[in-house]
């Protein structure tokens, strides 16, 4: 079973990966909604993958994606953003994100990112 942590602001889209990942391989085990919270959530919850939401209030997925990596450089984080700009994408993945996904999209799309 892969441990999933979600970090977004927004509940809708909380609920919306419960509701994607329901029946799946993978269990959600922690829900953060914002920077903050996921950094100190995330060495109790033991996460393989954290889907990170990228533009939140306070702490920006950014920096929580830099202070996650410092915690555990191997974390498996996959940022999700509505910003799909050539940039964003490019520091994400500087900073050590394996994947970026661009929202909208499908339950599909998410299953195969997290190689479910």
């Amino acid at each position: 079973m892969l441990r999933v942590m979600v970090v977004d602001d927004a509940l809708y889209m909380r609920v919306t990966y419960r509701n994607m990942l329901e029946g799946s391989e993978a269990e959600i085990v922690a829900e953060a909604e914002n920077g903050e919270q996921a950094v100190a959530m995330y060495e109790e919850a033991k996460p393989d993958v954290v889907l990170l939401d990228l533009t939140m209030p306070g702490m920006s997925g950014q920096e929580a994606l830099r202070q996650i990596m410092q915690l555990d450089p191997s974390a498996k984080v996959v940022v999700v953003s509505a910003m799909g700009q050539e940039t964003f994408i490019r520091e994400c993945l500087q900073l050590g994100a394996k994947s970026f996904m661009i929202k909208p999209f499908k339950e599909k799309a998410l299953l195969n990112v997290l190689g479910l």
